[in-house]
């Protein structure tokens, strides 16, 4: 990002500056501030001003969470080729890379928006390159979704899109690094885990892929196949998400007493269902069948190892249908040779597809599938759309209610903040501006005046966007609702929100948004009050308006571009500036002056659809009532 000389960057790395003071500019002497998005360039008024037009470094518009502002960019791109698949991307459309088999359904989803490019079996080198140039992907469990995939999408990959429900194939602190959104689809092949899960239990019940190996074999052996019965005996659930609270369900219906194990299931849902829930051991030291639905994290990783089998009762058996990794598939081994797990029957193992010679699977007690859970057509459709309609909606700029990454903001509230969203980043864009190039900002306050209560006023959206905002004008980052929070924590922003109760109509969920930026100076004294800059912000009638610079009240509408003047308030003030822009075909769609008293000193907002050149806004300060001013752009 360029800079004058005499121009500090506003966000000193690695930390912000430690101490500085609002400015308190002299009212003789006139400032001329010309900041751009990407431009801390400032100066004074001067025959021999250096202050020059910066574009906006920016790589590509960024993804937010809203229908107002979209994720497919809009702007003309320059047409590309994946050189393996002859495939032709570029235009309007996003590129949407399928490194899996995905259902022919979701596939039409997707090419309905994007130009959809299946590439299988690709190599982490391969799939790095193809990445670079792609707005999505979608990926099964084959494939794994690592930091260097991310790094390779140079911040164009804005989404990821898991077709099943678990998600550790994806590096997801990578990915919120990145903002990128991570969406999955847990609940079209639910039916179809949770039946396999009862499949799998029953046969190892009865014996039934012994015996009937053993019958293809010629050999009739009744005798060495008894079963053991279910009804009556105690199941634990380890995991009551969607996929356990359907098999416990089907399980109680096969006569079952069932038992759950899930540190954050809610008692009441568990309750519902006839189930209790138990501590981790006291789960696994009662159950005479355990079916594992939890997922793999650092903290279940090898959960199931020498010392809880340990503590089982002799003759457990277990099921796995949910990630091979919680299992210590060396101890189960350990413990089936000792007779401590009497069967197990699994799904998943820990590395996929497992090893010829692995001696789980060759085990005579142990019944295996190669990951059929969600391997029936119903779900395998069912898996294909959901999956196409999170990613399509992500792309769209829709957050999905499986997103894995980012706070839930129910629908209903990201409809209704929608016109607040462009508000908020707009006055972070503004604040962040009015900023000078010698000072980093450290401490940025945010106000909320609402008639609703604290706890029904859901702002993480709104600080999102202010941050979003503060931070892109003057950096290459792209922010968005997945990495707002991440990224104003690695710039060592704080941030602080305060809501203030108004008497205002309940209908509107915010009366006012303010922005304060403490120990900073500012390019434009007039927004200092009490100490730091300080810009409100209100919708009227659906549309983003400025409403207070510092001490002064104006009314602007956020379009466009905006100058700021302070002046003395006298006559023709409003004409004279209006005649300086018309003589350089600068449109002016709207004047504001807002004033402490008459007579005495006042602010004049002017928005103009173009933006004004040098010889213009040298002009303007030229005016003798004109002590200050400043160029926004928005």
């Amino acid at each position: 990002m360029a800079s004058s000389a005499s121009t500090k960057s506003i966000f000193p790395s690695p930390l912000f500056s430690s101490s500085s003071s609002s400015s308190s500019e002299s009212r003789s002497s006139k400032i001329s501030n010309l900041s751009f998005l990407s431009s801390n360039t400032f100066g004074t008024k001067s025959n021999n001003s250096n202050n020059i037009k910066l574009s906006c470094q920016q790589q590509q518009r960024c993804f937010v969470v809203n229908s107002v502002l979209k994720t497919v960019d809009q702007t003309k791109q320059t047409a590309q080729t994946i050189s393996d698949n002859n495939v032709v991307v570029g235009n309007e459309k996003p590129t949407i890379l399928v490194s899996e088999k995905l259902g022919e359904a979701g596939l039409q989803v997707l090419r309905k928006l994007g130009n959809v490019v299946c590439a299988y079996d690709l190599s982490p080198e391969d799939l790095c390159t193809k990445i670079s140039i792609c707005d999505a992907l979608i990926v099964r469990s084959g494939t794994k979704v690592t930091r260097k995939v991310f790094e390779a999408g140079k911040g164009k990959l804005k989404v990821v899109g898991r077709a099943g429900v678990g998600i550790d194939n994806v590096d997801l602190q990578a990915a919120t690094e990145f903002g990128c959104l991570v969406v999955n689809a847990p609940t079209a092949n639910t039916i179809a885990a949770a039946e396999h899960g009862i499949a799998l239990l029953a046969a190892m019940a009865r014996n039934v892929s012994q015996a009937d190996a053993s019958l293809k074999a010629g050999k009739w052996l009744r005798s060495k196949y008894v079963g053991v019965s279910m009804v009556g005996k105690t199941l634990a659930v380890m995991g009551f998400g969607k996929v356990g609270s359907e098999v416990a369900r089907r399980a109680k219906g096969l006569g079952m007493n069932v038992i759950a194990h899930d540190p954050y299931a809610p008692a009441d849902r568990a309750r519902a269902a006839g189930v209790e829930l138990v501590s981790f051991d006291q789960a696994i030291t009662t159950a005479d069948f355990i079916s594992l639905h939890m997922p793999l994290t650092p903290t279940t990783n090898k959960v199931f190892n020498d010392n809880a089998f340990a503590k089982m009762k002799k003759g457990v058996r277990i099921i796995n249908v949910a990630r091979g990794g919680v299992i210590d598939e060396d101890a189960l081994v350990r413990a089936l040779d000792s007779g401590t797990v009497a069967q197990a029957a699994l799904d998943v193992f820990t590395e996929e597809p497992p090893a010829k010679d692995s001696k789980l699977v060759q085990h005579e007690n142990v019944i295996a599938t190669p990951h059929l859970g969600a391997s029936t057509k119903e779900a395998q459709e069912g898996v294909a759309i959901e999956i196409a309609e999170a990613v399509v909606g992500a792309l769209n700029g829709e957050l999905s209610a499986t997103a894995v990454n980012a706070p839930m903001v129910a629908p209903e509230v990201l409809s209704e903040l929608a016109p607040y969203v462009a508000l908020a980043e707009k006055l972070g864009r503004l604040a962040v501006q009015l900023v000078s190039g010698g000072s980093g900002i450290q401490s940025i306050k945010v106000v909320y005046r609402s008639a609703r209560g604290p706890d029904n006023l859901d702002t993480r959206l709104l600080r999102a966007m202010i941050i979003k905002g503060i931070i892109e004008p003057i950096s290459n980052t792209i922010v968005n609702l997945v990495n707002a929070d991440y990224i104003a924590k690695q710039r060592g922003l704080r941030i602080s929100e305060e809501k203030v109760a108004v008497d205002s109509s309940l209908e509107q969920p915010v009366e006012s948004i303010q922005i304060q930026i403490s120990n900073v100076e500012s390019k434009f004294a007039s927004a200092v009050s009490e100490g730091q800059i300080s810009i409100d912000g209100k919708v009227k009638s659906g549309t983003p308006h400025l409403t207070c610079v510092g001490s002064f009240g104006v009314d602007v509408s956020l379009e466009g571009n905006l100058i700021l003047c302070r002046q003395t308030d006298q006559p023709g003030m409003i004409g004279r500036v209006g005649n300086i822009l018309g003589e350089q075909n600068v449109n002016v769609s709207f004047m504001s002056v807002g004033r402490t008293s008459r007579r005495q000193k006042a602010i004049m907002a002017i928005g103009v659809d173009e933006e004004p050149n040098k010889e213009a806004l040298d002009n303007i300060g030229a005016v003798p009532a004109i002590e200050e001013f400043v160029f926004l752009k928005l």
